[in-house]
């Protein structure tokens, strides 16, 4: 089994130096987006489109991206709405469905390393996929950890560490995050506080 199998597999590894050549090509394509001025909408996606996995139409990140493989191993949906600052740790692959929204200083993480000693002081890792689903809100600061999904038209409050996997149409806050509520009739009604939303928009 070559390194590329086991790096999306989730088994142990050390990293290799056929990788690093690789990586260098994707983190050029990285440092030009993170460059780009702020009217240069078209190169950016331009640059996107050759950096993730996949991307769908409409989607917008704000740099500076940072990411592990500049996006390599990233499949966004269709209007994905991106602040500033988001870090992914893609060594493996995260899934982001349409609609959703990732505040400011996010980190989706897909690798990690064993808590044995021994291990780690051998440089080995192992990468767990992430899943978040369609029109999900991450609140600024989240931090997102390997193997987690996130279920759709969930929201993430600023700040959370999801530990363990969500489910959809839920309010979920906290480090380790846990479910507050589900979404429901206050939802309907109220978009903050005591602010109603306009019927209108209903």
């Amino acid at each position: 089994m070559d390194i590329h199998e086991k790096m999306h597999n989730g088994m142990l590894h050390i990293p290799e130096a056929v990788l690093w050549e690789e990586q260098a090509q994707c983190l050029e394509f990285l440092y030009d987006f993170n460059q780009t001025r702020p009217r240069e909408q078209d190169r950016r996606r331009e640059l996107l489109r050759r950096m993730f996995a996949e991307i769908g139409p409409g989607c917008y990140i704000e740099p500076p991206l940072h990411a592990n493989w500049a996006g390599k191993h990233v499949h966004f949906g269709k209007n994905v709405y991106v602040n500033f600052s988001l870090t992914l740790v893609d060594d493996t692959h995260i899934y982001v469905g349409d609609n959703t929204m990732i505040g400011p200083n996010v980190t989706i993480a897909t690798g990690s390393h064993p808590v044995l000693p021994a291990l780690r002081d051998r440089q080995m890792q192992f990468n767990m996929p992430v899943h978040i689903g369609r029109n999900c809100w991450l609140g600024a600061g989240c931090i997102v950890l390997p193997g987690v999904t996130i279920g759709d038209n969930t929201v993430v409050g600023a700040g959370s560490v999801v530990t363990h996997d969500l489910p959809a149409n839920v309010v979920a806050v906290g480090n380790p995050c846990r479910v507050l509520r589900a979404v429901g009739e206050h939802d309907r009604e109220f978009y903050y506080k005591d602010r109603r939303i306009p019927p209108e928009l209903l």
